[in-house]
C-alpha cells in the first residue's frame, strides 16, 4: 500500500536519530515493516487510518527506536559500569574530600585569614571539587559505556558465593582493647616525660607548656582513664553500641575542645621551645607553623576517632 502522512513523519523521526550511513536502510526496513503490519490488520478489518496508528503506536516512541537501530544506549552509565562507577566515585570522594578540606583549611589559616574566610574558602572548594570528581568520573564512565569494548557483566563474570564479603573487624577485640591501653599508657609517659625531663638533650625543656601542669595535665589525664575503661567496656560488651559510641564522642570533644583553646590562645605549647630548638630568629614563625598544624592534626584526629566508633556502632 501506499505510504500514508503519519507513517512518512514516523519514519523520518526515526532516521533523523541514527547515523547518516544508516537512513536509507533502516528507512527501508521500516517503510516495508510498518506496510506489512498496516495490510495485515486491514485484512482484518480494521479502516487504513486506524490501522496505521496502532501500528506507529504499537512501534514506540521514534527517539527509542532509533536507539536500538543505533545500538546507542539511553542512560548515561547502564549495568555493565555502574555498579564500578559507584565504587569509584564514593572512594574518592571519600579519600579526596577530606584531603581537599584540610588542605585549603591549612593553607588558608598559614595566609593569616580570619575564621570566617576559612571555613567559607574550604567549603566552596570541598564543593568545588566534588563536582569536578562527579563530572569527570562520570564522563570517563561515559565515554566506556558509549565506546568500550567491554563486553556485559554477565558475560565476564558470574556470581559466586566465593565472592561474598568476609565480616569487618568490630573494633572490639582483644587487640582493640590492649592497642588502645598501651597507646594511652605511652601517651601519659611521653607527657610526663616532657614536663619534667623535656625531649631537649641538657636542657631540661619542655615541649608542652609549663603552666599546663598540675591542673590542665591531671584532667588530661582523668579524660585518658576514661578512655582506657570505655575500650574495656567495648572489648567486654563485645562490640560497639551507639550509646558507647556517643560516649567517645564527649570524651573526645572533651580532649579536642581545651587543648584548641589551650592552642590558639598560646598556652599550650612552651614558647621558650622554639627559640632553643631553632637556630635562627626567635622561633616565633616556627611556633605559629607548629600551632596550626597541631590544631589540624587535633580535629582531625577527633573527628575520625568520632566517626569511625559510629559506623563500627552502625555495623
Amino acid at each position: 500500500m501506499n505510504a500514508t502522512t503519519f507513517t512518512e513523519r514516523y519514519i523520518l523521526a526515526v532516521t533523523r536519530a541514527v547515523p547518516e550511513k544508516q537512513r536509507d536502510d533502516v528507512a527501508a526496513e521500516l517503510r516495508a515493516s510498518i506496510a506489512d503490519q498496516i495490510d495485515a490488520r486491514m485484512e482484518a478489518g480494521m479502516p487504513a487510518a486506524d490501522a496505521e496508528r496502532e501500528v506507529l503506536l504499537d512501534l514506540g516512541a521514534p527517539d527509542e527506536l532509533a536507539a536500538g537501530y543505533a545500538d546507542r544506549p539511553l542512560h548515561l552509565v547502564g549495568p555493565r559500569y555502574y555498579l564500578d562507577w559507584l565504587r569509584l566515585l564514593k572512594l574518592l570522594l571519600a579519600v579526596v574530600l577530606p584531603c581537599a578540606a584540610f588542605g585549603i583549611a591549612l593553607g588558608q589559616v598559614l595566609s593569616g585569614a580570619e575564621f570566617g574566610p576559612v571555613v567559607g574558602s574550604t567549603v566552596s572548594g570541598v564543593l568545588s571539587v566534588g563536582v569536578h570528581l562527579a563530572f569527570w568520573v562520570t564522563l570517563i564512565f561515559v565515554l566506556l559505556e558509549r565506546y568500550g569494548a567491554r563486553p556485559p557483566r554477565e558475560e565476564t563474570e558470574s556470581w559466586s558465593l566465593d565472592g561474598l564479603p568476609q565480616p569487618r573487624e568490630t573494633g572490639a577485640t582483644f587487640g582493640d582493647m590492649l592497642s588502645t591501653l598501651i597507646f594511652l599508657a605511652l601517651g601519659a609517659a611521653a607527657i610526663l616525660w616532657d614536663l619534667n625531663l623535656g625531649f631537649v638533650p641538657g636542657e631540661n625543656l619542655s615541649f608542652l607548656d609549663p603552666g599546663l601542669w598540675p591542673g590542665w595535665v591531671t584532667g588530661l589525664f582523668v579524660v585518658m582513664a576514661l578512655e582506657g575503661a570505655l575500650a574495656v567496656i567495648v572489648h567486654v560488651t563485645g562490640r560497639w553500641t551507639v550509646p558507647l559510641a556517643v560516649v567517645n564522642a564527649v570524651l573526645g570533644l572533651a580532649f579536642a575542645v581545651p587543648a584548641l583553646w589551650l592552642l590558639f590562645d598560646g598556652a599550650l605549647l612552651n614558647p621558650a621551645f622554639f627559640p632553643t630548638v631553632v637556630m635562627s630568629g626567635d622561633g616565633a614563625e616556627v611556633h605559629q607553623i607548629l600551632s596550626v598544624i597541631a590544631g589540624f592534626g587535633i580535629v582531625g584526629v577527633t573527628l575520625w576517632d568520632i566517626i569511625d566508633a559510629f559506623r563500627k556502632a552502625r555495623r
